[in-house]
This record gives C-alpha cells, sequence and structure tokens, in this order.
C-alpha cells in the first residue's frame, strides 16, 4: 500500500487547497504529539495521516513521512476545499470530505491498525462487547479496499461516516473523527481495542451476537467524564 503526495492542479473552486494562513506553533506542536501517540501505539505504521482543524475552512495535516518519525517536521495546511497543495498524500482528500461535511468535527486520525484490519477483511466491524467498545455501537464500513485519492470517493466516504465516529475501509483501516484531535486519537485507540476483543470473542465462541452491551450499557459508558481524554493522551504522549 502506497500514498503517493499530491500535484498542483486546476480545482472546481478555482483556487488550491493550500492557505495562506500559517499554523500556530502550538497547532503544529499538537498535530506532531497525535502523529507519533499513534505510532507508538501501533495504530499506524509507515503509512497513516493525522489532522486539526484550525479554522472553519482549513485544517493542519502532519507531515507525509511516517508518523512515529515526526519530530518537529511541520505540517501542511489545506483548505476544505480545492485541490491539495504540493507534497500533500492524495487520501488526505478523505479528512477534506469529512471536514466539509461535519463542521461539528476539530480533529481526524486516518489508521492502519492490525486487529481491525484483519477484521475488515471478513467485513466484520467491532460491536460493543466492553467498556471502550461501546463508543462504536454505530460503527460504520466502507467496503471498498481501493485508496480515497479522488475527490468523489473521499465525499462518498464521509457521506457513509455520517455522524459516526469512525468508518472502518475494508483492507484499509479507518477514519476516526472527533471535536478535538486528542479525542480522535483516543478513540482511535480505542477503536483497536474493540477489534482485539472482537477477534478474541469471535475466535473462542460460536455466536457473535451474545455478550453484546445493552443500549443502556452503551449509554451508561459512552461518556468522556472523569478525564477519559485527558488520560489516554497522556499516557500515549508522555509515557
Amino acid at each position: 500500500m502506497t500514498d503517493e503526495p499530491a500535484r498542483h492542479g486546476a480545482s472546481s473552486t478555482g483556487h488550491s487547497a493550500a492557505s495562506d494562513a500559517a499554523a500556530s506553533e502550538d497547532e503544529q506542536v499538537l498535530v506532531q504529539q497525535a502523529a507519533r501517540a499513534l505510532a507508538k501505539a501501533g495504530l499506524v505504521h509507515a503509512y497513516g495521516h493525522c489532522s486539526a482543524r484550525i479554522a472553519p475552512d482549513r485544517f493542519l495535516v502532519c507531515a507525509a513521512m511516517p508518523m512515529g518519525l515526526i519530530a518537529s517536521e511541520p505540517g501542511a495546511v489545506v483548505r476544505t476545499t480545492g485541490t491539495l497543495p504540493d507534497g500533500v498524500l492524495g487520501e488526505v482528500r478523505g479528512h477534506q470530505a469529512i471536514y466539509r461535511l461535519r463542521p461539528d468535527v476539530g480533529g481526524i486520525c486516518r489508521i492502519m491498525p492490525p486487529a481491525l484490519m484483519a477484521l475488515s477483511t471478513r467485513r466484520i466491524v467491532p460491536r460493543p462487547r466492553h467498556g471502550i467498545g461501546a463508543y462504536f455501537d454505530d460503527l460504520r464500513l466502507w467496503d471498498d479496499p481501493r485508496l480515497l485519492r479522488d475527490e468523489a470517493s473521499a465525499d462518498a466516504m464521509a457521506q457513509s461516516l455520517g455522524d459516526a465516529c469512525a468508518i472502518v475501509l475494508r483492507g484499509n483501516g479507518a477514519f476516526v473523527a472527533a471535536d478535538t484531535l486528542p479525542r480522535a486519537v483516543t478513540l482511535a485507540w480505542f477503536l483497536e481495542d474493540a477489534a482485539r476483543v472482537e477477534a478474541s470473542v469471535r475466535a473462542a465462541f460460536d455466536d457473535p451476537e451474545e455478550g453484546l452491551l445493552t443500549p443502556d450499557e452503551i449509554s451508561a459508558r459512552k461518556v468522556f467524564a472523569g478525564g477519559v481524554v485527558e488520560r489516554m493522551w497522556d499516557f500515549l504522549t508522555r509515557s
């Protein structure tokens, strides 16, 4: 699997998605931290990317390189419409499409976690079976393993995501979206843990419908109070 940087081209909007507004140092540091956290957790490898919205029509995406190797390399500011700037990976169109359709989204992770990847090849997505899995009671599946390098495919994927927090791409990882980038990183970690549990349960028991959380249990566990995001962010960025 590869994802090649985009090149400038004509845009239906008449401009490139490159922005003339630079990201702040704090915004760059946040995206760099998130990139390293995702790599540390084994949720990405040579491929993957993350971004944070920095204005209603702009976002900052991490440098186009293996995320675990990102130190002080600056990310690129991209508009939510228009062609991608030079050097930005083609699948960043997926970020563009989600930000356009979801004004509530402030951070996105494009991940390649192993347990989720394996399940997705059988068109299986994690079900809410334990506390961390409760966040994925409305998990979507994009049933196409091809890279999302064109605007039409990216838009269709974002439409399929709808108002959910994640969409699994068959044989191709997932997009995870949240109101902040630290929360998106947290949910990315939760998603792979839910996939680990799903795979273990299916290997041990015959009926995949057994052992699911009830709607009341999901509602009780699907919360972010009590420092849920802050503790996971610290765990992934400080330990």
